[in-house]
């Protein structure tokens, strides 16, 4: 029995799996049979909040009815959201910490997980320098469309989804195992005001993520966290959002974690005084543009963080350098108020960690981090430093000695395959040939002469005996041969364990 805050448990006419049932109907009021069924929505909506341990610290300053007001009649399910914010909720309550790298294709996400990562970052800065809908490489300051995170959270779901196709067709994805990894996603600013952060939660939401994350810059003049100029928005517009997003995710019925980050220890600019929580950091001057002069360093962080704190799941203090005691004063000082809120921390590729750290602090950095409650950690960048090394690497190799190089990369491939499992030296097995060949052969009934993976050169180079694929293949032919054929039952399109 789920229990309220104070731990007791506490019973109620309705069981959890009938709130479910009745959260995810029809809401309409149109009749008196919907009357009742909308009132009996809004007391089991109003029980989970107050029961759920999922709840447990998250304030909404808004209704149960004001949510159903707003769902529409129509239940659509968002099944890739819905599963990737469970999935993440309970990697982050089970694991010391949950490590991500920042992934700017799909194929990277793929290897990621292939490699053992549970979750995947998607950053804006990555976006917007090389994968948004603009087509333009951009700096990080919100000038990309606003829907181009959601469509790489889009791509990065379907390349996860045919890595799950292809092996889930092979017979190799094990009970227990998945190749969706949920995807923590940047929301920059917002893109704009409250409403405009209500429309892009829905957005990431539909696009499957997991957990989305809003700063407390001004939108429109957003910059990267390590960079100068940056405007922050007054503390109770920032709460705003985060309330819009936490909305967001109520309407359309999923348990997106939100994570506030707030950009305080290194701004120096606030659009306005209004809210009193912000005066104590203003010096008095006014900019040229009218923005207040203010106070940023770690006071001002913690200040935001616990403005923020019921309002999100995680918090995230932007730093300028990595600083295992400044990580512990932000942590100390949220946990004293709020002891069971779980932290986010940036290991940022903008710091130059030989530089500012030994060897040994380095090696140690996130486990101390952990142990202070940092239960989400990330290299935002990841992919974009990896591809561009690599690729400059491999080129600056094949311009010097041709094909010695690519030769050498593909022997890496080779050794990696077979010490780590690394698959896509088969590269045409693993953006799915071999799967559409079984499609296909479904298609004919097994009498198909165009089947692609099986006469290739992968087939004949890289490949030790038939592939999965190509058995199938055999199957189907070999049911097709007889004099009295019927269709192939299900196990025949299973491959052998040979």
């Amino acid at each position: 029995m789920p229990t309220n805050d104070n731990g007791n448990n506490n019973t109620a006419q309705h069981s959890p799996a009938s709130c479910t049932n009745t959260l995810s109907s029809s809401t309409s009021t149109s009749d008196e049979g919907s009357i009742a069924q909308w009132a009996l929505a809004q007391e089991c909506m109003e029980y989970e909040w107050a029961n759920n341990p999922r709840w447990k610290g998250v304030e909404r300053p808004y209704t149960a009815e004001a949510v159903l007001r707003l769902r529409g009649s129509i239940h659509i399910e968002h099944t890739l959201a819905r599963r990737g914010a469970e999935r993440l909720w309970e990697l982050v309550g089970s694991e010391a910490y949950v490590k991500a790298l920042g992934a700017v294709t799909g194929n990277q996400a793929v290897q990621q997980v292939q490699a053992g990562l549970k979750a995947i970052y998607v950053s804006g800065w990555q976006v917007a320098a090389d994968a948004n809908n603009a087509g333009q490489m951009y700096p990080d300051q919100s000038l990309y469309p606003a829907d181009s995170v959601p469509n790489l959270c889009r791509r990065i779901n379907n390349a996860l989804q045919r890595a799950d196709q292809v092996h889930h067709a092979e017979g190799k994805v094990a009970p227990g195992q998945t190749w969706f990894a949920p995807l923590v996603a940047d929301a920059e600013a917002g893109f704009g005001g409250t409403l405009n952060a209500f429309e892009l939660m829905k957005g990431m939401i539909e696009a499957g993520a997991a957990c989305v994350h809003f700063e407390d810059q001004l939108s429109s003049a957003k910059k990267c966290g390590h960079l100068g100029g940056k405007v922050l928005v007054p503390t109770n517009e920032a709460v705003q959002k985060l309330v819009a997003a936490r909305l967001a995710a109520d309407v359309m019925g999923v348990p997106t974690l939100i994570m506030a980050r707030t950009d305080a220890d290194s701004a120096h600019l606030l659009t306005s005084d209004i809210d009193a929580r912000d005066r104590e950091f203003c010096t008095g001057e006014r900019t040229p543009e009218g923005f207040y002069a203010i106070r940023g360093g770690i006071d001002s962080a913690i200040a935001r963080g616990l403005s923020y704190a019921p309002y999100a799941d995680l918090l995230w203090c932007e730093t300028s350098h990595p600083d295992l005691e400044e990580a512990r004063q932000f942590a100390e000082a949220i946990h004293a108020k709020y002891p069971e809120k779980m932290l986010a921390y940036n290991c940022s590729p903008s710091f130059n960690w030989r530089k500012k750290l030994d060897e040994e602090t380095i090696a140690r950095f996130q486990t101390e981090l952990a142990g202070m409650g940092y239960k989400f950690q990330f290299v935002t960048l990841a992919g974009f430093h990896a591809l561009n090394l690599s690729m400059f690497e491999l080129a600056r190799g094949y311009n010097a000695t041709g094909m010695a190089a690519y030769s050498g990369l593909q022997e890496q491939e080779f050794a990696s395959e077979r010490d780590h499992g690394y698959q896509a030296v088969k590269h045409q097995r693993f953006v799915g040939t071999g799967y559409f060949d079984q499609v296909q052969q479904v298609i004919s009934g097994g009498m198909t002469s165009t089947t692609a993976l099986e006469g290739s050169t992968e087939a004949e180079q890289f490949s030790s005996g038939k592939t999965p694929a190509a058995k199938v293949q055999s199957k189907m032919k070999a049911a097709m041969s007889d004099p009295f054929p019927v269709m192939p039952h299900e196990e025949m399109l299973q491959p052998s364990g040979d």
